[in-house]
């Protein structure tokens, strides 16, 4: 099956998500809105229609990409050269696309998504089942914490133990007035929701090797379950010196973790415990499995996160690639269904892909992602479309 036709849309959202970080809020934007809303790629070949889904992290420290920037690389630059490419030869894309597009992950994740749900729906087999095969059969999610007042974060760490059945919170750390803010909040959630629940911190960044060690200790007796990037991306000698402080706190690579050379540079500096995959801050799922086999050799265990954002597309993706590997080798929690179900539905797909259940969820089984898209629904929600052919 050749490729024979790219489309390229900018989906609406119904509501409005808006968290904050300490590199600044997470903004889905205001309906009708082009900036933070997703772009959807269709990819056409001989009867076959692929989908792929990422919403850009605009504005990000360290994904720069927005809407803007990944049509024009998929328009002008990558979907040219695909055109009469076989979609099951992903090993030559990918390698078109590190010479075409090096740093553009999340047009590359779109297109990578949108061919293995046309190869999927090709062999009439679920993406899992051609990347490594089913080994989870059900995900244990992870659910994230906005930074906000100590209040508001207890209320949502009690709602996503309480109601949602989540058994992993992440805290976002990272505090303008220091951490010893981001440590009042971690011991009242830890007091609100008990030790059954696994409670990590994540800065994005945020903190110094210095600040990192004194928010360790000050929380020893609290138990801090995972750390998530204390500091800058490129610091990787700060992240070893943490590790080597003996904290036994497991601790995540994440925005230094882009490519494969990046991996490959963490894991080479003893820099991590983990490596956190988000697929479109990889370039999708193959390179994904790759930067997993580094983590594999290296003794160290992947994180599968993502924040996809009431995107079924997106989520599914992340659920795939999830499914397909042992549970041995991930924690603590897959953190890519965010919002689905809970703070609204999908726009542009039909419900039921994904139930939250007792803090836990099914891959879809059905052929490629297993996501059935609504057409009339995504005319109904495209701000923008572009075609190549």
């Amino acid at each position: 099956m050749r490729i024979e036709r790219i489309e390229i849309r900018v989906t609406d959202f119904k509501t409005r998500l808006q968290r904050q970080r300490s590199t600044g809020p997470y903004d889905t934007g205001a309906p009708g809105s082009l900036l933070g809303k997703p772009v959807l790629v269709k990819i056409y070949a001989e009867g076959i229609v692929g989908y792929g889904q990422i919403r850009p992290l605009t504005p990000h420290h360290s994904m720069p990409d927005s809407y803007a920037s990944m049509i024009a690389m998929i328009r002008d630059v990558c979907g040219p050269r695909l055109i009469g490419q076989r979609i099951v030869d992903l090993e030559t894309i990918h390698a078109l696309f590190d010479n075409l597009a090096p740093q553009n992950f999340p047009a590359r994740a779109a297109l990578d998504h949108a061919l293995h749900d046309a190869f999927g729906k090709m062999v009439n087999q679920p993406v899992y089942n051609l990347i490594g095969g089913l080994a989870q059969d059900r995900i244990p999610l992870e659910w994230s914490i906005s930074m906000a007042d100590t209040a508001k974060m207890v209320a949502d760490a009690e709602h996503a133990v309480g109601e949602l059945g989540m058994r992993v919170l992440c805290l976002k750390a990272g505090h303008p007035k220091g951490w010893r803010e981001d440590a009042e909040h971690f011991t009242a959630i830890r007091r609100a929701v008990g030790s059954e629940v696994s409670i990590g911190l994540d800065p994005n960044t945020g903190w110094t090797v210095a600040e990192t060690l004194q928010a360790l200790r000050a929380l020893a007796d609290e138990r801090v379950d995972y750390l998530e990037q204390p500091v800058k991306r490129h610091d990787l000698a700060g992240m070893a010196a943490i590790r080597r402080a003996g904290t036994g706190v497991p601790l995540m690579a994440d925005e230094a973790c882009c490519s494969l050379q990046d991996a490959h540079a963490i894991v080479a500096a003893q820099a991590a415990d983990v490596l956190c995959i988000k697929l479109y801050k990889h370039g999708g799922i193959t390179p994904a499995r790759k930067i997993a086999a580094i983590a594999e050799a290296a003794n160290l265990k992947i994180n599968c996160g993502g924040l996809a954002v009431l995107s079924q597309l997106e989520a599914a993706a992340g659920a795939h690639f999830y499914a397909s590997r042992p549970a041995e080798h991930v924690m603590p929690a897959g953190e890519f269904i965010f919002g689905l179900g809970v703070i609204g539905n999908d726009p542009i797909a039909e419900p039921g892909a994904f139930v939250v259940k007792d803090g836990y969820v099914t891959p879809p089984s059905g052929p490629g992602l297993g996501i059935t898209i609504n057409e009339d629904a995504l005319e109904a929600y495209t701000l923008l479309k572009e075609v190549v052919a």
